[in-house]
């Protein structure tokens, strides 16, 4: 008899540049813990991004702008992350490029204005009429097909619904059946149904029956309290950019013209400044009533020297406007020539008046130990074994050459340790990775002195 072990159909996760940055790896006094969180040294810039966190937390730091700089390869991107995972999932991040706003099919200001929406969050608080509990019966009544013919349609739905407190029998209409099978409700299911919309939400399996199999995907949650029929709080988050484009696409009808209309329009649609200020009003007015709550995220945008003196003014209008998010920029330039001029030299490629509004957090190279513990944590997360004295001749090559480098050697590393038949990296399989590939400095020495033997 052969026995084969499956492998598991649950999807893997990438590991990406950061997927070991896990926070910002503070103590509860607020300083950096040395190597915390997927994060190692750059304790000062740790310690005032876990200022900005607490800023943003209690909603003082809306509408202001953050600058990290440093050289390539200190860890701007991750500290940006780390902010990110600190805040949590409710808080809206949305990364981007400076390159990004150069678009064919849409305005610089545009993608800038979207991304600006896209990071502010809106929790809305509705109290809606509910049907909660468990399933007990679930029977279709069926009736003559009124279009003739010999099928036969379901002309309403019997549900039983059972709580701590007591039970309930609804008679639903057909649609509410259709939704129903969409959820892939059955009986000894918990479900609540909204009065007003008809809309069903399976919420899980009644724990009543988890014995009934050892190994299960399924999610049980325990018997709703209360009664059947009940008013209940629904929280739903929501981006303002999410709330443009709902309103900005028009409800078209069966016609041909209108499914036409829908076709031949462009992949990305400009948004009017009329529609985005009605949607303001509205927010404005929920806010008022308590029925809303505006939640400031974080826009990070990435080679922010990559702007051109066209967006930094725009930047200017969109940070002083009062719905406006938390603005991370970063940057690995000193001085150079802002784009969209010709001989306009500024720090960091931004021009004056804009840094001036900036609180600047800087980034430092790393040292030969900190790089060291940087490369252990990657090849745990990639799951690599390594000698001692590989990882000690990885964070050499780093700092003669950069940490991306070093990091980037650890893959290729471990491939030639397999062809060598073993599982742990040695010294030798990275100096022959090394000796096969070149890093920045050594291509650009090697072009300077073969530059006769090169196309112009």
């Amino acid at each position: 008899m052969k026995i084969e072990e499956v492998k598991s159909t649950v999807r893997t996760q990438r590991i990406a540049a950061h997927s070991h940055v896990k926070g910002l790896g503070l103590d509860e006094m607020g300083a950096a813990v040395h190597s915390a969180a997927g994060l190692v040294g750059q304790k000062a810039a740790r310690e005032a991004a876990g200022i900005v966190v607490d800023l943003i937390k209690s909603k003082k730091m809306a509408g202001r702008a953050l600058l990290l700089a440093g050289p390539p390869g200190t860890g701007k991107t991750a500290i940006a992350l780390a902010i990110a995972q600190e805040l949590g999932n409710k808080v809206p991040f949305c990364p981007m490029v400076g390159s990004e706003v150069f678009s064919n099919e849409i305005k610089k200001t545009e993608v800038l204005m979207e991304n600006f929406r896209r990071s502010i969050g809106l929790r809305i608080r509705e109290t809606k009429e509910v049907y909660e509990g468990e399933v007990t019966e679930l029977t279709p009544v069926e009736t003559e097909n009124p279009m003739g013919g010999y099928g036969k349609t379901i002309s309403n739905v019997v549900i039983g619904l059972k709580t701590a407190k007591g039970t309930k029998q609804l008679k639903l209409d057909p649609s509410i059946f259709d939704a129903l099978q969409k959820e892939k409700v059955e009986v000894g299911d918990v479900i609540y149904i909204e009065a007003n919309s008809g809309a069903v939400k399976r919420q899980g399996r009644s724990d009543t029956f988890a014995t009934e199999f050892d190994l299960e995907t399924e999610e049980y949650v325990p018997l709703p309290k209360g009664d059947v029929h009940k008013k209940k709080e629904v929280i739903q988050d929501v981006t303002l950019h999410d709330l443009d484009v709902a309103n900005a696409r028009p409800q078209g009808g069966q016609d041909v013209l209108s499914m036409m209309g829908q076709l031949m329009k462009p992949k990305k649609t400009e948004i009017t400044d009329k529609l985005r200020l009605e949607i303001n009003k509205v927010v404005n007015k929920y806010i008022d009533q308590g029925i809303a709550e505006l939640v400031p995220g974080v826009l990070f945008i990435d080679e922010i020297h990559m702007l051109d003196l066209e967006t930094f003014t725009y930047l200017h209008k969109s940070l002083e406007s009062p719905i406006a998010p938390i603005v991370i920029f970063a940057t690995n330039r000193g001085r150079c020539v802002i784009r969209g001029t010709t001989d306009i030299v500024s720090p960091h490629g931004i021009p004056l008046d804009l840094l001036d509004r900036l609180l600047i957090i800087r980034t430092l190279l790393y040292s030969t130990a900190d790089m060291e513990q940087i490369i252990k944590l990657r090849a745990q997360t990639e799951g690599l074994q390594l000698e001692e004295n590989g990882f000690a001749r990885l964070s050499e090559i780093g700092t003669s050459s950069t940490l991306r480098y070093a990091v980037q050697l650890l893959t290729p590393a471990h491939q030639m340790a397999k062809v060598n038949g073993r599982s742990q990296i040695s010294k030798d399989d990275i100096e022959d990775v090394h000796s096969l590939f070149l890093d920045a400095k050594r291509s650009s020495k090697h072009l300077s002195e073969k530059n006769n033997k090169f196309m112009l």
